[in-house]
């Protein structure tokens, strides 16, 4: 692991800024751009942020999640599927309805379908300009946001598409790209980052508790091949304590999602639990991290269930300050 291991800071890339705009969503409206106190979470030296994702149920354009993230305090995020789809990438038919079978004619319009959409995808990512990017990171930094992860999932996609990736991750001042963890993906995606400065940063599942699993083996493809740890799903899947792998490959963990579950023991195993309400062992992270000093940002992954009489605004500011609460 020594011979591959480096630091990140090594590929961090540049960006670019220019001007944006800004909408109200729902019921949580105030002005961007103009606050007279910037959203901090950063706490005792832990940068505490969340992924765009834990809005993905209700309206979340780059201008509503930006709202939602500053009613929350934070000052750093990981951007997904929200910064396309902001921008107007073309969007194919819906799912078929769960157990529905389609016909062979079905089958083959679908085929005919999405070939069509991704190639207008493709299309439309390469004829996309840049300041586009610098705009949605002009409008975040304004506020006070950083935006630290761009989360494109590219490694399936063309080559110049993969470079349509970093230059916008390079516009929004990203330090790089996250994707899923898969060998396939881990093979392809850090040369490509290698090559624009940046980062390839993979995203764990239950990976880790599969019979022979090794990530030397994964991370040695390219020495900008990182780990977006996700400590929820990895203490879920084997039961060990996720400080052991952030003690011994911090230096290859930009970035660690936080979110609760059950154990692989439990009665409920591998279950999503409010914050505390599970066995991951969080407080454990997140004063590791406040000890050691490693710059590693903590981003919050709402995966459970939301109550009835809440929303994901509400749920994301009580993690916040959950967490806050165990650093303070």
């Amino acid at each position: 692991m020594k011979s591959s291991t480096i630091s990140r800071r090594k590929f961090l890339g540049a960006a670019t800024t220019a001007a944006a705009m800004a909408v109200v969503p729902l019921n949580y409206s105030f002005t961007i751009g103009n606050q007279n106190k910037k959203p901090n979470s950063k706490v005792a030296g832990v940068q505490l942020g969340l992924t765009t994702y834990c809005y993905r149920s209700i309206p979340h354009s780059a201008e509503e999640v930006l709202q939602y993230v500053l009613k929350a305090g934070v000052n750093t995020v990981e951007m997904r599927s929200v910064l396309e789809e902001s921008l107007g990438l073309p969007k194919g038919p819906g799912k078929s309805s769960r157990g529905a079978e389609l016909t062979e004619k079905e089958k083959t319009e679908r085929t005919k379908a999405n070939n069509e959409l991704r190639e207008a995808q493709r299309q439309w990512r390469l004829s996309l300009p840049m300041q586009k990017y610098a705009d949605i990171r002009k409008m975040y930094n304004d506020a006070g946001v950083d935006i630290h992860i761009a989360k494109f999932v590219p490694s399936s996609w063309s080559d110049d598409e993969i470079d349509y990736a970093y230059n916008a991750t390079k516009a929004l001042g990203a330090y790089g790209i996250t994707d899923e963890l898969t060998e396939e993906a881990c093979q392809r995606l850090g040369k490509f980052a290698e090559k624009h400065k940046s980062l390839a940063i993979f995203h764990t599942h239950g990976q880790f508790g599969q019979p022979g699993f090794d990530i030397d083996k994964y991370l040695a493809y390219s020495p900008a091949n990182m780990l977006n740890l996700d400590a929820g799903h990895y203490f879920g899947a084997t039961g060990l304590h996720p400080n052991n792998i952030i003690e011994k490959y911090h230096d290859r963990i930009p970035s660690i999602h936080i979110k609760d579950k059950t154990g692989p023991k439990n009665s409920q195993p591998n279950t999503n639990m409010p914050l505390g309400k599970g066995e991951t062992p969080i407080a454990d992270i997140l004063l590791l991290l406040k000890k050691e000093k490693w710059p590693i940002n903590v981003d919050l992954e709402l995966e459970y269930p939301i109550p009835e009489d809440s929303d994901p605004v509400k749920e994301v500011i009580k993690c916040m300050e959950y967490m806050r609460a165990i650093l303070e």
